[in-house]
């Protein structure tokens, strides 16, 4: 199979990374499909639908339940009628459909876990909880004094933004797609004053959101990162365990333009791998975006080092796959969804962090769908080594380095010698199960094949008509027989 079939099961075209309704800026599987922007227009437009069809069932509802009133006067002995009883019911149906919809256009894809049956969360311990007023005291310090450069205009946006942190407080037990919601429109309104009322540059406006998101992220981080009313955990899980089981996966399997065998490489490659792990460990959503493009532009560096020209999207895509599979970074799901919900949107829709994360989105959802024809391999092959029952070989006895431990030399010999074995004992299973199969084939037809002789050629055994004669009776015949076997007579 050339390289340009074997890139192809894993190639994206850049016009898929963009977002679908066409605006230019970048999409997000998040979003499906759009962009900050866009995205936010269509949930606003499905928002004051459902408001104004909620609005119209409000009306009919009460209409209804006048007409249904001023019949049930007509009732005898003040009882309300059977149509008034129906309508009851009719009504309590339609309230309780009203509240499931609003439930399911306002809630995450998952399903919110109601309070009384949430566990209440573990106390964080008094080191960590020192460890987060320090850290807010020191941003909260940062931030007052950048905003003196901006005077009045600084001023206003502190107040603005302990505002909006006090409404959240009152927003805690919200849904984290309300919160979502809110902060974004904190970001657009705010960023929109600095420009337009207060007249600030756009470099200086890009400069004051970075640190507007600092200041209110870091003091929000631990109630909107991976919240238990949502289901992000659980990815987290179903992701780690599925990059677990793709631990085999080589460079040439993806094929990635990567030489580890270079020493400058294989350093960027650590280099990469260290940046999208430390991603967790960053709390402001501009500092986990900053990761990714460290980790993206090492990856970049590697390539053109190994190829000794600039790399292409084509070449980067694989090789960021096969860095998420060598990391398995930790909760990597939960990360990209505080990314999307949290970030200052135009981060997300325009320039390289833009770009780098949503080709990291598309890394994850190739890693959940990776199959054996994206690898280049047989589903008996996919299939084996996924449970683990066999591995691709990494290295034959003549390629070793020469510093290279004999111990490790000797572990792999042993696993492709356990691998061959294991083939050889599945074949002579498989085999031995034939065999098996065939002898209860062959004594079947062999009984089926006596059966149909016996009844198509039955045995019919005829009764002598003469009796037979006594061994010892008088044989009047025995003149007849040949001479050896004529009876003797002799005189007593």
């Amino acid at each position: 199979m050339s390289l340009k079939t074997e890139r192809r099961a894993i190639h994206v075209d850049q016009s898929e990374l963009l977002c679908k309704k066409g605006c230019g800026y970048y999409g997000n599987p998040a979003w499906q499909g759009f962009c900050s922007k866009c995205w936010r227009e269509e949930y606003q437009k499905a928002r004051q639908k459902q408001i104004q069809e909620d609005w119209e069932l409000a009306e009919r509802l009460q209409r209804e339940e006048e007409e249904a009133y001023a019949s049930s006067q007509g009732a005898q002995g003040g009882q309300p009628s059977l149509g008034f009883a129906k309508f009851e019911e009719k009504k309590s149906n339609e309230k309780t459909r009203k509240v499931t919809t609003v439930k399911k256009f306002f809630t995450a894809s998952s399903k919110s876990v109601q309070k009384k049956d949430m566990k209440e969360p573990k106390a964080p311990s008094p080191s960590l909880t020192r460890q987060y007023s320090i850290e807010t005291d020191r941003v909260s310090k940062e931030f007052i004094e950048f905003l003196k450069t901006y005077h009045k205009a600084g001023h206003d946006v502190y107040k603005q933004c302990k505002v909006f942190l006090e409404a959240v407080q009152h927003k805690k037990e919200s849904n984290i797609e309300e919160l979502s919601e809110y902060t974004q429109d904190f970001y657009q309104n705010t960023a929109d004053k600095l420009q337009m009322y207060w007249k600030v540059p756009p470099n200086k406006v890009e400069e004051a959101m970075d640190q507007i998101e600092k200041f209110i992220m870091t003091r929000l981080y631990k109630h909107v990162f991976c919240p238990e009313t949502t289901d992000d955990e659980k990815k987290d899980l179903a992701v780690q365990k599925r990059i677990r089981a793709l631990h085999w996966v080589t460079l040439q399997m993806l094929c990635v333009p990567v030489n580890e065998d270079i020493p400058e490489v294989s350093d960027m490659v650590v280099k990469a791998i260290t940046d999208i792990i430390e991603m967790d460990s960053k709390r402001i959503p501009r500092d986990k975006l900053a990761c990714i493009t460290g980790c993206s532009k090492q990856i970049f560096n590697a390539i053109r080092t190994t190829k000794n020209e600039p790399a292409s999207a084509d070449d980067f895509l694989p090789t960021l796959i096969y860095i998420v599979l060598k990391a398995n970074p930790p909760r990597l799901q939960s990360n990209i969804q505080y990314i999307t919900r949290f970030c200052n949107p135009s981060r997300l829709m325009t320039g390289e962090d833009g770009y780098y994360f949503t080709n990291l989105c598309c890394a994850i959802a190739f890693i959940e769908k990776l199959d054996a024809q994206s690898l280049n391999l047989s589903e008996e092959e996919f299939n084996r080594y996924m449970s683990g029952q066999a591995s691709p070989k990494k290295h034959d006895s003549d390629i070793w380095d020469a510093d290279t431990c004999p111990g490790v030399k000797q572990m792999h010999r042993n696993l492709d010698l356990l691998s061959q074995l294991s083939e050889r004992q599945e074949r002579i299973v498989t085999e031995a199960k034939k065999l098996e199969k065939d002898l209860i084939d062959w004594t079947d037809d062999v009984t089926r094949e006596v059966q149909d002789i016996v009844e198509k050629y039955p045995l019919n055994i005829k009764s002598s008509t003469q009796a037979l004669a006594s061994i010892d009776s008088e044989n009047v015949e025995d003149d007849r027989l040949p001479p050896p076997l004529q009876p003797q007579v002799y005189a007593g």
